[in-house]
């Protein structure tokens, strides 16, 4: 019993010392701390340290484009009927007298419009012309005013990662705003007449239905781009029109109310070349632009291109598709002469046709 007794005693003695001793990552009574703002050299791994000042950087560069823009954006009712407005959609005002750019299918069969501007201004605004080949539409007011307005940039000089910034009147809601990055450019959409809307920007900052005509700024507060279309049920896909595009339509809308576009006068489609002709004639192009029929008295009639042509190259651009050929055939070609490089029966020639100014 007495030895059992002394046991118990030592193990008391040890449940006590252990119970006072301090945990590893304690500190003795009286420790003082010293904090630094740069973090210790370490050859291990270490946590990178926020810097306060980024977010301020970022939220600046947003404020401050949106300052420069905001007031020039608009909320658009298009009137097709009699009735009043219907549907909304958003504008920019890229003249002090009222003009304003918008997309084509915010405008679609109507030829005037309601405008509310940032302050609340109720406006009447009348179309001047639309092209829905690029989804823009150009409108201005009717009232004398003189309004707030952005300036174009330079949409080529966009790079993949730049802020932007696009505001608009999602739902109605306007004067929203959202940011996002350039996802990439150089981007195609099929377009309602299915002609390709080439040179589209994308990015991840929000577009809602609503959006649409609204701008797509960069941190300088220059309009880069015109918002045009969301991929329904996908997170981060919005397209707008470059701005250099919307300055070509705009001049053309200004000048003539329409885009002029070239015409040959031809009906034609997408077709392969047989390996074993391209491989004589050292072409490396898997396609061509088949002719299927010549409007007769039309340019190509005249330039002498006949049914069954395969077409491979226009003004020096190789032609694998109907989209190339459109491409080429654009404002600054009509009734000027242009190359055209053809097969025919298994030769290749070259001859040369002057398009016309292409029909609505």
């Amino acid at each position: 019993m007495q030895i059992k007794g002394m046991k118990y005693r030592a193990f008391a003695a040890a449940r006590r010392r252990a119970s006072t001793r301090p945990p590893a990552y304690a500190f003795e009574p009286g420790a003082t701390f010293t904090y630094s703002a740069t973090p210790a050299r370490s050859s291990g791994t270490t946590t990178p340290v926020a810097d306060p000042d980024l977010l301020d950087a970022y939220s600046r560069a947003v404020v401050g484009a949106v300052d420069r823009v905001g007031p020039a954006v608009v909320r658009i009712h298009p009137w097709r009927g009699n009735e009043g407005p219907d549907g909304v959609g958003s504008g920019i005002v890229v003249a002090p007298d009222g003009l304003i750019l918008t997309n084509s299918h915010v405008m679609r069969g109507a030829s005037q419009a309601e405008v509310v501007t940032l302050d609340g201004r109720v406006l009447t605004a009348r179309l001047i012309g639309d092209d829905p080949d690029t989804d823009l539409a150009l409108i201005r007011i009717r009232e004398t005013v003189t309004l707030p307005h952005a300036r174009l940039g330079n949409s080529k000089a966009l790079r993949r990662g730049q802020l932007v910034i696009a505001i608009g009147a999602p739902l109605g809601f306007e004067a929203t705003v959202t940011a996002g990055v350039v996802s990439a450019m150089g981007r195609s959409l099929r377009g309602e007449r299915g002609r390709l809307i080439e040179d589209l920007i994308q990015t991840d900052a929000a577009l809602n239905p609503g959006s649409s005509g609204g701008p797509l700024v960069n941190a300088k507060g220059e309009v880069v781009g015109i918002a045009t279309a969301v991929i329904a049920g996908a997170q981060g896909l919005c397209f707008a029109v470059a701005s250099n595009t919307a300055a070509l339509v705009m001049g053309e809308l200004v000048a003539h109310g329409r885009v002029r576009r070239g015409s040959i006068g031809v009906v034609a489609q997408q077709a392969p070349i047989p390996r074993d002709l391209a491989r004589s004639l050292h072409l490396d192009q898997p396609f061509g632009v088949w002719i299927a029929s010549v409007e007769a008295g039309g340019p190509a009639a005249r330039a002498g291109l006949q049914a069954g042509d395969l077409l491979i190259c226009a003004a020096g651009q190789t032609l694998t598709g109907l989209d190339d050929l459109l491409r080429a055939l654009g404002t600054e070609v009509i009734g000027k002469p242009m190359g055209l490089d053809i097969i025919r029966q298994g030769r290749r020639l070259t001859l040369s046709v002057t398009p016309r100014e292409r029909r609505k």
